[in-house]
This record gives C-alpha cells, structure tokens and sequence, in this order.
C-alpha cells in the first residue's frame, strides 16, 4: 500500500502533467476541434478553423457537411491537418483521371485532367507518387506547359494471354508498378510546385480485339506514396480506384502573417519562431513579362515546447512538465527502494524469529550437513504454489498445511506451511529441520529446503505422488486395494527406516508420531516415512523427557503417557499399531466399534486372547496370506504393543523378522517352482523309460 504522505505528494506533482495533458489547444476557443465521428474523424487545428473567427482567412477555411470535412478554397475533401515539426501537411481527396473508351491510334492525347493550387498557400509534396495503370499506357505530367513526369505502362504484344490476363493477376510488391500493366514515377522536389496537368494517352499501333474490357480501361493520378503501399496490392485495386489521398504541404502566406493573433513586439518571443522555407512566385505581369514573389513562412515551437505555433499562447513549455515527471519518477523509485529495504529488514526479522540462527547453528555442527539444506525464498515458493491456492492443498494436520508446487526447475515438491508459531514452539520446527537434513534413507521423506524469511516457516519436500497408508487401507470405496505381499512389503520398508532413525543416524532419532497418516506411497508404492514435527534427536545413552506428552491417541506408548519419558520403544509401540492397520484394515480409534472395543490395539488383544484373530482380519490379507506368515505378524504386533517397553523388541528386531517372512516367502517360490519343473521332467521321461523297459 502506498502510504497516504507519498500519495499526496503524488497526487501533488502530477498536477502540472494533468495540466499539460488537457492543454495545448489546437484550435481558437469556442471553436470546433474536429469534424466527423469514430474513426473517420479529422482534426481541426488553426490556422485551420470551422465557422467565422476560426480560420486564419479563407485559404484556410473548412466546412463540416455530413461530417465530411471540405476546404473551400482548394474545392478538395480533407482527409488529415499536420502541424508538426518535421513538416506541415494536409490530406486531401482527388479525383483519378479514368478512361475506358481511348482510342487506339498511337500518340493522341486523349484524357486531361488539372489541379490547380494557385494563389493558395498549398503545393504538391515530393511524398507524392504519379500513377499510371492499364495496357499500353503512357501517363505523363506536365507543369506551365513543360512535362515534369511521365512513365509508360504495357502488356506483351507477343503472349496474348497476357493481354487477356486479368488486372488482378498481377501482384504489386510493395507497390512496386514496374511497367507491367501499372508505372509510377516521382514528382520533381520542388516547394512551389502548385499546377500540374495529368494526360493519359494510348502507344498501341494496331487495333486489338483480344483485350478484355478491363484491361481497355486506363487510369492516372497523383497519389500519396505511403498510402498506397499501404493499401493496393494489384493493378486491379489501382483501376478501381475513383478517389485517391494526395499529400500537400502548405504554409502562411506574409499577406496573411500578420493576421496570426500574436503581440507584435513578441513576434519572436521564446516559444516559437517562424522563418520563411522559400519565396513563391505568384504571377506574371503580362505587360511588364515579369513575375513577382511571395514570402511563404512556418512556424513551430521552439525546443522545450509543444502545442500549436499559430495560436497565441499556443505553444507551452514541457519542462515544468518533465521536471515534475522525473520528480514523481525518481519519487515513486524512492518509495520502492524504502519498500523493499523494509520487506529486506522485516524477512531478516523473520529468518531470527523463525530460528534461522538456531538452525545454522545446529545444521553447521552436524558435520558440515548445512550445505544439504537449501534456504529457499518466498517468492520462489510463492510462486511454486500459485500464492498457496486452496487448489494445490495435500493435506492438513497439526502442524500445518502442505501444498503441492513447481519449481522453477520444473521439480514437483511438497511445500509444507506451518501454523503461526510460538516462540516456545520454534525449537521444535527447528528440530524437524536438523533431524530431516541428517536423513539420507531411500524410506524417509527427503527434505529439499526451508524458508524462514516469512511470517510462519516453510519447509520444502519432495514429493510423493500416491498419498497416505492411511487412504488406501481405510478408503473401501477406493478401486485399488493393497494385497497382502504389498502390506507386507510396507511393514518391511517402515520398519528399516526406523531402524535406521534409531541405531544408523549420526544421532539416534525418535519419530515420536508413528502412524498410518505419515506413511506415505510413491509412484511405485514404497513407503515413505514423513511428518518429523515432533521427532527429536536423542545423544546416545541418553532418553528423553518432556513436560508434555505428543503423539496421537491409538497410537501413543501408554508407558510414554504416564511417564512422559519418551524412549525408542515408544517408536516401537506406534509401529506396532500400524502393523494392526495393515492386517485388520481398520482405523486406530473407531467409534463404530463398541464402548470396550473401540481402541484398535484393545480389540486385537482381545481378539488374539479369543483366538478370534482371522474374524478381524482384511478379507485382502486373508484372500492370499499364509496363515503362518499372518500369525507371525500378528505376534510380532502383539510383542510390539507390550504394556512393559523393555519386553518390546527393537525396530532392529522387528526388521530382521518381518524380512524373514519375506525371505521365506522367496524359498518357498523357489522351492514350488523346483517341485513343478521336476514334476513335469517326471512327466517327460516317464514315458520314454517304460518304452525302453
């Protein structure tokens, strides 16, 4: 947000910028601007003017008809006023000299057409082009009697069919008119060109009878350069053509200098000048043979001014203007640089707050592992998440929400945000960051990097495609469904990532929240261990004592819950209550179960003590499993879940164990696959032994 003192001063200095915007003027008060509507409206600048008072004089005067600009002392429709620097012009209408009936007998000049400007203070610019167009043309210019221009037009007397040819099968590149049915040629530069006669005439020698009709029609016209490149293409277009723009250039007569609204004594004040661009010869005195010159001025704004030059006042400096725009510029570069030193000092007091220095402090003495924990930056992250989108949500739990996001890279990652956090609860998130940079375990969820620089701290993951344990064994409507050597496999992976938390790390490390919910399936449906939010790192020898319990009911050590001495057989406890989920299916705590029974652990004892353990089991497990793989399972859980955790394995144990079964499963595939080859080697030889007998 802006603040309130910078926005007024902005609103401030753009003031003479809106001033400058509404003004010059271009045309003399409560004078019409512009006639016409949209886009086919022209602009009125004076000396131009519509109506009495408007115009300079009436070389100048332009009436506005159905919105049709017309400029009465010429007779031409306007089609554009240009009071520029560079130079003054005006677009007017013309009429194309055309004709279908020319004769054919060689040299006759047999259409004219005049434009005359004379005693106007318009004359023909050299941007114009003179156009010819049809077969065996010759279209000329001539000016006081003497011809200036002139280009020649055919077609192939030795291919008829090129005669017969439509106009349109010629293509103009870039209005190119080579001579091949269209010439064009340039007007000589000259500033008071203002008569011009334009002849058409035709070079055939012989009478043809195989030329189309429209190729018996020819056309000549003076021509804006630009505007026909700009829009023909073919001779075609060009023979069609009625009206055409032609660009004038026009000035001030001296006679009518003085008529310009300015205060004599300041004729050449600071903010325009006006110089003559040559003298114009206006006529010829027939008694006296001589001719007689007039002075042709253009004025224009001198340097650090804009707006009209002809009016009074009409040209107003843009320096105050500019001054006020680098003002504002350099202004509103102020406020960003303060911004961003603000949003720079605010991430800093972040990084401290979210124990940024902690965590260097703890990474840096862990072996150097600092460098496996890239610190990311808000944007990066933001934008990976689309701004945290609602859409890109994972999940949510008690410590956070986590998101799914891109990288710049292309990476898919998971991006877990945690909730606002206490000071008393940093030490914690900081823990999960130390414990998680120290994991290197193909079962683990790896850390990628955190962000500390904002409000509440980060953590970047990669990303498990296929979701939680907990969907796909409590999820009935769900099409896929674990087998039994699946879940097996689950609880082998599992089991060696603790293993390897609490004997192979470089501390040994409690999860301290084993369950179903932070397992996670990758793309091939190994295990992932994930959510370290309330691990710890624990020196060797040493347990670990809290003055509050954490974890999740069904699966909290209830040796750890009246003690609050976590150890790792809490770990072990938890696991075993996951070993329970894979071979029942059912859900740690369930109201749907009875009063006595709703503790998944308390109704596989239960069970186990009844021998009632097959009547609890997921029909997935009992549809394939051997029923001596299953009991051993299910007594390895029940060992786990010891109310005493001395008596409890250790997450070693239970590895070796549960890889046995897995072993044995192998022994048994190999030694089946024996029998069945030696069976059908029997089958083979059999035969053959009771022909030899």
């Amino acid at each position: 947000m802006i603040p309130p003192l910078l926005f007024q001063l902005m609103i401030l200095l753009s003031w003479p910028i809106n001033a400058l915007a509404e003004s010059p003027a271009i045309a003399k008060p409560n004078c019409p601007t512009s006639c016409g509507n949209g886009n086919g409206s022209v602009s009125i600048q004076f000396p131009f003017g519509i109506g009495d008072g408007c115009y300079l004089d009436h070389q100048y005067e332009v009436t506005c008809d159905s919105s049709t600009p017309f400029l009465r002392s010429i007779n031409l429709t306007v089609l554009d006023i240009s009071i520029s620097l560079e130079a003054s012009t005006i677009l007017v209408n013309h009429t194309v000299l055309r004709s279908c009936n020319l004769e054919s007998i060689p040299g006759e000049f047999v259409r004219n057409g005049t434009v005359n400007l004379e005693s106007s203070p318009f004359f023909f610019s050299d941007e114009n082009r003179f156009v010819g167009v049809g077969c065996n043309t010759f279209a000329y210019l001539s000016s006081n009697r003497s011809i200036i221009s002139g280009c020649l037009s055919f077609c192939d007397r030795s291919n008829i069919s090129a005669e017969t040819m439509p106009l349109s099968n010629v293509t103009l590149r870039n209005s190119d008119c080579n001579g091949i049915k269209c010439c064009q040629t340039r007007i000589p530069s000259s500033r008071d060109l203002q008569q011009l006669r334009m002849t058409l005439s035709t070079t055939n020698y012989e009478e043809n009878t195989t030329m189309t009709e429209q190729n018996k029609c020819k056309s000549a016209f003076l021509v804006d350069q630009e505007w026909f490149g700009n829009n023909i293409d073919s001779p075609d277009k060009a023979q069609g053509l009625k009206h055409v723009p032609v660009l004038l250039d026009w000035g001030i007569h001296e006679s009518s200098f003085d008529l310009i609204e300015r205060n004599p004594s300041k004729r050449y004040n600071n903010t325009s000048d006006c110089n003559q661009i040559f003298a114009h010869s206006t006529s010829t005195n027939t008694s006296t043979n001589a001719t007689f010159t007039m002075p042709v001025r253009r004025c224009r704004c001198n340097p650090g001014y804009e707006g009209n030059p002809y009016l009074l006042h009409g040209c107003q400096g843009i320096g105050i203007g500019f001054g006020a725009l680098f003002l504002l510029i350099g202004a509103w570069w102020l406020y960003i640089i303060v911004k961003r030193r603000k949003n720079i000092k605010l991430k800093e007091e972040y990084f401290k707050r979210n124990g940024g220095l902690l965590l260097q402090q703890q990474l840096t003495s862990l072996d150097g592992s600092v460098d496996r924990c890239k610190l990311f930056n808000s944007k990066e992250l933001d934008k990976a998440t689309d701004n945290f989108n609602m859409d890109r949500i994972l999940g949510q739990g008690g410590q956070g929400t986590v998101y799914k996001g891109m990288l710049t890279d292309g990476k898919i990652v998971a991006v877990k945000k945690s909730k606002a956090v206490d000071e008393w609860k940093i030490e914690e998130f900081i823990n999960e960051v130390a414990i998680l940079s120290q994991i290197n375990h193909r079962n683990v969820v790896k850390l990628l990097g955190c962000c500390l620089e904002t409000e509440v701290p980060l953590l970047v993951y990669e990303f498990i495609p296929n979701g939680t344990l907990l969907h796909y064994l409590h999820n009935q409507a769900e099409e896929f469904q674990l087998t039994w050597d699946m879940r097996l496999q689950i609880a082998i992976e599992v089991a060696g990532a603790l293993c390897y938390l609490h004997s192979a790390a470089s501390f040994p490390i409690y999860h301290r929240d084993i369950k179903s919910a932070n397992i996670l399936l990758d793309d091939k449906y190994r295990a992932k261990v994930a959510d370290f939010g309330t691990s710890k790192s624990i020196a060797i020898d040493q347990t670990h004592v809290t003055t509050k319990v954490k974890g999740t009911f069904g699966y909290l050590d209830p040796e750890y819950f009246q003690s609050s001495q976590f150890t790792d057989k809490s770990d072990v406890y938890s696991f075993g209550v996951v070993l329970v989920e894979l071979l029942t299916g059912q859900k740690a705590i369930s109201s749907t179960r009875s009063q006595d029974n709703r503790s998944l652990v308390t109704h596989f004892i239960v069970s186990m003590v009844e021998n009632n353990l097959f009547d609890i089991l997921d029909p997935e497990v009992t549809k394939v499993g051997k029923k001596e793989e299953i009991m051993t399972v299910a007594n390895l859980a029940k060992s786990c879940l010891n109310l005493n955790g001395k008596k409890r394995p250790t997450m070693k144990e239970v590895a070796t164990v549960l890889e046995g079964i897995q072993a044995s499963q192998k022994e048994s595939n190999v030694q089946q696959n024996y029998e069945e080859v030696e069976y059908v080697r029997t089958e083979l030889i059999e035969p053959w032994d009771v022909v030899s007998t």
